[in-house]
């Protein structure tokens, strides 16, 4: 279907003003509002797996992202027995662990072992039976102990307080309509002192569809709809994490950008990553001929450059890393107990004038 896969990690795009999503809270006595259909987006998920080939052949970016997020591991010396994979979708993060080149990562001159070794269980659970069992027979399943849970909604988990020694997630946040009651969840079935490590679309990704869509829609049809999931900002995700109860949070932000040779390609990849759109009063029926033309002709205008084999598409990856407070956990100073005066360091703020 492509006749280009290239993923090159380009230098963070300088964030542009992008409309702030709106999180669904569930507040007491009133119901929660659902931004997403669940039920349609487990089908995007069922129907994408069962072509298993093509699944597979879309896995470039989730491979990529869950191998990047593994990474973050080898920066925390202590090992980890029962781990769960929040939305294993076809257990990438697993797969990413047993990769080999994985502890190529370590900062030089640092022996790590490998990171099966650190996580010698992980229980995957996912709510599409298709996509969690496409590769149970491949060989990664047994260079670590897998056990896979399907569960109706990832918006309420199975499981019970302080159970697992880490939580792990990899491209399935973006689709949960209660984020901050599931991090609340996540913080209550983690040991204390035990992190939570995740990566999410945010809100640049897919920049360049979401507004050549609008404008080839404004042109076509004299109006927009929403064909571009609401995705959440960066300087939300540090709010939600600490609302949720982590301490000592991190969270960065890298740009992946995948070359395509038009913007059919893209749509048609993103369906069989079961990516497509899923937002609840979503426009019904495929998107017309003349909209996807005027699309083409928009996107290709204002983002493709002369020299390129290909349009690009960037995918902007937030990664957050939260810890459940633990009684013998490092505190931060309080504010003021510092004995060291920061101009002293900087050299004083007095300057001479020419």
């Amino acid at each position: 279907m492509f006749s280009l896969h290239t993923i090159r990690s380009g230098l963070p795009r300088r964030c542009l003003a992008a409309n702030v999503r709106t999180y669904a809270s569930q507040t007491p006595g009133n119901p929660m509002m659902e931004v997403f259909n669940r039920k349609t987006k487990h089908l995007q998920k069922d129907r994408a797996a069962r072509n298993v080939e093509e699944s597979r052949k879309v896995d470039y970016l989730k491979d990529e992202v869950a191998r990047r997020l593994c990474e973050r591991l080898l920066d925390i010396k202590r090992d980890f027995p029962n781990v769960l994979d929040l939305g294993a979708n076809s257990c990438n993060i697993a797969r990413a662990l047993t990769t080999p080149d994985l502890d190529m990562a370590a900062p030089e001159g640092v022996s790590t072992p490998p990171l099966t070794q650190k996580i010698p269980n992980i229980t995957c659970v996912e709510t599409s039976r298709a996509l969690l069992h496409r590769d149970e027979d491949m060989p990664f399943n047994k260079e670590i102990n897998i056990r896979r849970d399907v569960i109706p909604d990832l918006e309420t988990l199975p499981y019970q307080a302080n159970q697992f020694d880490a939580v792990l997630s990899s491209l399935s946040m973006h689709w949960i309509n209660d984020l901050p009651a599931l991090l609340n969840q996540v913080n209550t079935i983690l040991k204390p002192d035990c992190p939570f490590i995740g990566a999410m679309f945010g809100g640049d990704t897919l920049f360049e569809l979401r507004g050549s869509m609008q404008l080839a829609d404004l042109e076509r049809r004299g109006g927009v709809s929403p064909h571009v999931s609401p995705l959440a900002d960066v300087k939300d995700v540090g709010s939600l994490l600490n609302r949720a109860g982590f301490k000592m949070l991190t969270v960065d932000v890298e740009d992946i950008v995948v070359e395509f040779p038009d913007t059919f390609a893209l749509m048609q990849d993103l369906q069989a990553m079961g990516e497509s759109n899923a937002i609840m009063h979503r426009e019904a029926g495929p998107l017309s001929r003349d909209v996807l033309l005027a699309n083409e002709a928009i996107y290709r205008t204002l983002h493709m450059d002369d020299d390129a084999p290909g349009i690009p598409a960037t995918f902007r990856m937030i990664y957050m890393i939260g810890w459940k407070e633990g009684k013998d956990q490092p505190q931060p100073l309080q504010r003021g107990s510092g004995d060291v005066n920061l101009k002293d360091i900087l050299g004083g703020g007095d300057f001479e004038r020419p």
